[in-house]
């Protein structure tokens, strides 16, 4: 490959500087010559015709600078090239490197959650100035088995099976991206082995109980609409937190949601029920929040168990038991597992495939419902 320092001329009168990437050739089915290449614009710009010494002087600087990035460059071919290790970044210390990871999460509550509950934990495991180029497979080992027998909560309790499976994979996702970066130079994170993941208690309304608690007083309005909203749709707190009435399209008699799913970061589109859009309310400004005034915190979550409490329901709910509650009550009146799992926006079927479960359990217990018959058939 040829890596070559280019000039390009805008039209504002400067000039650009690229690198450009000559990956050789081929010919097409016509017998035409096709050369491959690739561009890097490092936005480094150069006066046409400089005509301060201000303006001289920038040029040779910048000139200067791109000669440099070249240089770099011709340097990381060769050492991909010849599998030459990058000793310089090697010598970056490991949980800098993860901060900087976590705070690239904070956008996603939950998410962020996570990464700095394992960045505390690594904190306690791993020396501070570990360097990337002293990671191997002992230290690998070192962190798995210390999720596994000696992390605790902050109520000094062993970490549970989900817990380990979380922290530890964010421990793999930042080794992963390390090897990607170059400051690894074997991918751990594809030869160490995760936690299991436990079946986690899917709390959830039945519509009986759904119908009690619609029918009950909430302290909070806006908490009501949302979490019955919830169960009708299936969003995430999260995403109804964020939509706002540009997302909301009201389609004739029909109307969907057009979002971005905070999870996972895909655009969803989602039609409602004429009763879930009558929840939303009038439409409002554009970038208005549908559900203006909802919370997340302590008073709303508490407000949650008590309502629940008000109208006769005894089960620990909180604001997710709602999505729960929007995929039991689908299944269970006749939608397929695949068109649950697409409204939920689960990128795998097997995450929705929980759901089925617990309404097989119930058409189990429905099986026993009747009382028990007094039976007398004669010659039988």
């Amino acid at each position: 490959m040829l890596i070559t320092l280019k000039q390009k001329k805008l039209k504002d009168g400067r000039i650009s500087l690229y690198i450009e990437y000559y990956k050789g050739s081929n010919t097409d089915s016509n017998g035409k010559r096709i050369h491959i290449r690739d561009f890097e614009y490092l936005k480094i710009y150069l006066y046409e015709n400089p005509k301060s010494a201000s303006e001289k002087k920038a040029n040779k600087e910048n000139e200067k600078l791109a000669e440099d990035i070249l240089a770099i460059r011709k340097t990381e071919y060769v050492q991909g090239k010849f599998d030459i290790k990058n000793t310089s970044k090697g010598k970056r210390r490991f949980l800098e490197y993860f901060e900087e990871k976590t705070e690239e999460k904070s956008s996603s509550v939950n998410n962020y959650g996570n990464w700095y509950s394992t960045l505390h934990h690594l904190k306690k495991i791993l020396p501070k100035n570990l360097l990337f180029e002293e990671i191997d497979p002992t230290v690998i080992k070192r962190v798995k088995d210390y999720f596994d027998k000696d992390a605790k909560t902050k109520s000094d309790l062993p970490l549970s099976l989900n817990s380990k499976y979380s922290y530890f994979n964010k421990f793999k996702a930042c080794l992963r991206s390390a090897f990607d970066e170059g400051y690894l130079t074997i991918n751990y994170a594809s030869k160490v082995k995760s936690f299991e993941q436990a079946e986690s208690q899917r709390e959830y309304l039945t519509f009986n109980e759904l119908q009690s608690l619609a029918k009950t007083e909430c302290k909070y309005p806006v908490l009501k609409r949302a979490f019955l909203f919830s169960c009708l749709s299936g969003l995430r707190w999260s995403d109804i937190n964020m939509l706002i009435w540009s997302e909301v399209r009201d389609e004739g008699e029909m109307s969907r949601v057009n979002f971005r799913q905070e999870k996972t970061d895909s655009v969803e589109y989602l039609y409602i029920s004429v009763q879930a859009r009558a929840l939303l309310g009038e439409r409002q400004d554009q970038q208005d929040r549908v559900f203006r005034g909802l919370k997340y915190g302590v008073t709303y979550n508490t407000e949650i168990v008590r309502w629940c409490n008000r109208a006769g329901i005894p089960k620990h709910i909180t604001f997710h038991s709602a999505r729960h509650t929007n995929a039991v009550l689908l299944l269970e009146n006749g939608a397929d597992i695949y068109t649950v799992s697409k409204r939920l926006g689960h990128r795998e079927i097997r995450t929705t495939a929980i759901y089925a479960k617990i309404v097989d359990q119930k058409m189990k217990e429905a099986a026993e419902i009747i009382p028990e018959l007094i039976i007398k058939i004669d010659n039988f």
